[in-house]
């Protein structure tokens, strides 16, 4: 004996559309597609009659609630122009906290000039310090897109080219990460203080990884995202 076919639910069929089209923070698309369940549940209790067995909505008030709302296809662009903006807003926040954090450690882990006492050879440190430099710029670029993505928003348009802008940041803060990771693993072999060098050198390519993949994520939204200013989106980290 076959099982009784279960019809599914259209507005969870909607939402898994939906869902599906959508890319970028899980947080921010999970609270969207929370809040878009809610109203179209509301709208269809309000459009139909009194349901048998106490069902709060009919399939036909339900469809006809999908269609007020629009399309997966009209709707789309619009919750991603808000999704971009909440992974730029993330990626530039990974930038402006991680690097930060890791001047802190390279300094802790007292990488010098001169190689008599075991410290780095003058080489070594040079190409650290110009790897510092660049990701302290990207550190200042993500600290702005923070400030121009937020209160300032409300009032100015956020440029079109912002969430590109900060997914190239992105990549540039992760590959000067990748390379100070790997100059400080040689490091580890040169200075006497090994522990504290390893330490360095892992936790800063975690961060490497870390913003490596909010840039990608940040690049393919920009992608996606319409062309024209983007509206400022939430205060989404």
């Amino acid at each position: 004996m076959t099982a009784p076919h279960v019809r599914a639910d259209p507005i969870e069929e909607y939402l898994t559309d939906l869902s599906a089209a959508l890319h970028g923070p899980a947080r921010a698309k999970a609270r969207m597609v929370g809040e878009l369940r809610e109203g179209l549940m509301d709208a269809a209790a309000d459009l139909s009659p009194e349901q048998p067995g106490g069902q709060a909505y009919g399939e036909r008030a339900t469809r006809q609630a999908i269609g007020e709302f629009g399309t997966v296809a009209e709707l789309a662009p619009h919750f991603q122009r808000e999704l971009t903006i909440a992974q730029t807003r993330h990626t530039a926040g990974a930038i402006a906290l991680l690097v930060p954090l890791l001047f802190a450690c390279w300094n802790l882990a007292e990488i010098t000039d001169g190689s008599a006492d075991g410290r780095l050879p003058g080489l070594v440190q040079t190409a650290a310090a110009h790897l510092g430099g660049v990701a302290a710029a990207t550190a200042l670029l993500g600290a702005a897109c923070l400030a121009a993505t937020g209160t300032l928003a409300r009032r100015v348009p956020t440029p079109r080219r912002l969430p590109a802008v900060m997914a190239w940041t992105g990549t540039t803060a992760a590959t000067a990460l990748a390379i100070s990771a790997l100059t400080l693993t040689v490091a580890s072999l040169l200075v006497s203080d090994l522990p504290m060098t390893v330490l360095a050198g892992a936790l800063t390519f975690l961060c490497h990884a870390k913003i490596a993949a909010s840039a990608r994520l940040c690049r393919h939204c920009a992608r996606l995202s319409p062309s024209g200013a983007v509206a400022g989106g939430r205060d989404e980290a």
